[in-house]
């Protein structure tokens, strides 16, 4: 997922990701609204690398090669089986008459489509490098596809579980960014960007027959509204918002609610491509001992994470090290580093934060930034909604000196992607 030049502006390990969630019970009508904590930004499932609104909203639209279960194991999608070819080829094998909701064959050459799609540069897919090793796509048979990568691949199956592929005649026709047609057990109904998204069982979908009839997804940014939201009835779920709300809303008697451990883990990204980061080791080290993260998961988690430890993987990847400890607490050696790595007087960084995305955000980053204080760093919080955030990140490649930030792979494995 990154290159080396991205992967040394990964510096402060804070703590694995969870989630909060909370929900009504069901009620008679097979209709269900969910809350969203950020915008949906494109349904297009090549020009986004987002879980939580983009991706899974498309997901409901379009089917993925390989699934992954609740219990995060990968069973079929449109393929039902896949084997390794020799050591640089993987064949699946794909389920027969399946077509689009508008009549298009989902079959090998379809998959071939996108993958070339999204390998295409002038797409401009954010989820290319997930499938850069991938060298030619080979039609066997209508219902098998064979991939040819560049050197072994043995995390490709997974991969596919976030590759949602879309109908190649209607894509050439549309914009898939604002209007989307897929083969899932939804069809979209009405997107307004901001808003909500509508969506309608499909009758003639090919799987299992879909637990709701009509799905709207809400975009209701503050906790606090997406919780009043709730207690009203207006919703029926929500997810993301602050871990100490879990026993007021369970309290309250209309909705259940909990949280369950996240995938992704949680960092501050130090921009090493520029000063003042820019090969100082010493400052790196210097502010990771001066946050102390078990106190801001106790006291605003209510010790619901996992802090990392020393490494961005959760115990549920492939390649996780259980014998690797969280960075201790040191703020008097953070102080001695700090001197070390050129600042005796103390530093001035910024410290971005993308808004409605990542749960307690703004708290989290003003504790680090209390913390860090406390060494002698000042930290200036620039709060922005996560979409810009992004297409400063990416698009304008124009990270700040620091920015904090979540980080998961969809392979669950340590080698990413």
């Amino acid at each position: 997922m990154h290159n080396q030049a991205s992967a040394r502006r990964l510096a402060v390990a804070l703590a694995c990701g969870i989630a909060s969630i909370a929900l009504v019970a069901p009620a008679a009508a097979r209709d269900l609204t969910i809350a969203l904590s950020s915008n949906v930004n494109t349904l297009d499932p090549d020009k986004s690398t987002t879980v939580g609104t983009d991706l899974s909203v498309a997901a409901h639209i379009y089917t993925p090669l390989v699934d992954r279960g609740p219990d995060l194991k990968l069973r079929p999608g449109l393929a039902t089986k896949w084997q390794a070819i020799g050591d640089t080829a993987w064949q699946f094998t794909l389920r027969g008459g399946v077509t689009f909701s508008n009549g298009e064959k989902l079959d090998a050459e379809a998959v071939k489509w996108n993958v070339e799609r999204v390998l295409d540069p002038k797409t401009g897919a954010r989820n290319k490098p997930w499938f850069a090793a991938i060298s030619e796509v080979k039609v066997i048979s209508p219902t098998t596809v064979e991939f040819v990568t560049k050197g072994a691949y043995p995390d490709l199956p997974d991969q596919m579980s976030m590759f949602l592929l879309m109908p190649p005649k209607w894509t050439a026709q549309n914009n898939p960014s604002v209007a989307a047609l897929g083969s899932g057990p939804y069809e979209l109904v009405n997107f307004s960007s901001g808003d909500r998204i509508v969506l309608k069982a499909r009758k003639d979908y090919w799987g299992e027959k879909p637990a709701f009839d009509n799905v709207t997804f809400r975009i209701i940014p503050e906790d606090a509204s997406r919780i009043a939201a709730l207690q009203a009835g207006d919703v029926d779920l929500i997810t993301q918002f602050p871990t100490s709300e879990i026993a007021r809303i369970k309290a309250g008697g209309k909705a259940d609610a909990g949280s369950v451990p996240g995938t992704r883990g949680m960092f501050i990204k130090l921009n090493a491509m520029k000063p003042p980061f820019k090969d100082n080791p010493k400052l790196w080290h210097a502010l990771n001992l001066g946050i102390d993260r078990k106190a801001i998961n106790d006291g605003l988690l209510d010790g619901l994470a996992q802090i990392s430890a020393c490494q961005p993987l959760s115990p549920v990847y492939f390649g996780y090290n259980p014998d690797l400890k969280p960075m201790p607490y040191d703020p008097a050696q953070a102080k001695k580093l700090l001197a070390e790595a050129g600042f005796p007087n103390g530093l001035t960084m910024d410290l971005e934060v993308p808004t409605g995305r990542y749960i307690q955000a703004s708290d989290i980053t003003q504790v680090v930034a209390s913390q860090l204080a406390d060494i002698g760093v000042t930290v200036k919080l620039r709060e922005m909604e996560f979409g810009a955030f992004m297409n400063k990140y990416l698009v304008a490649k124009n990270l700040g000196d620091s920015a904090y930030f979540g980080l998961g792979w969809p392979t669950l494995d340590a080698g990413g992607s």
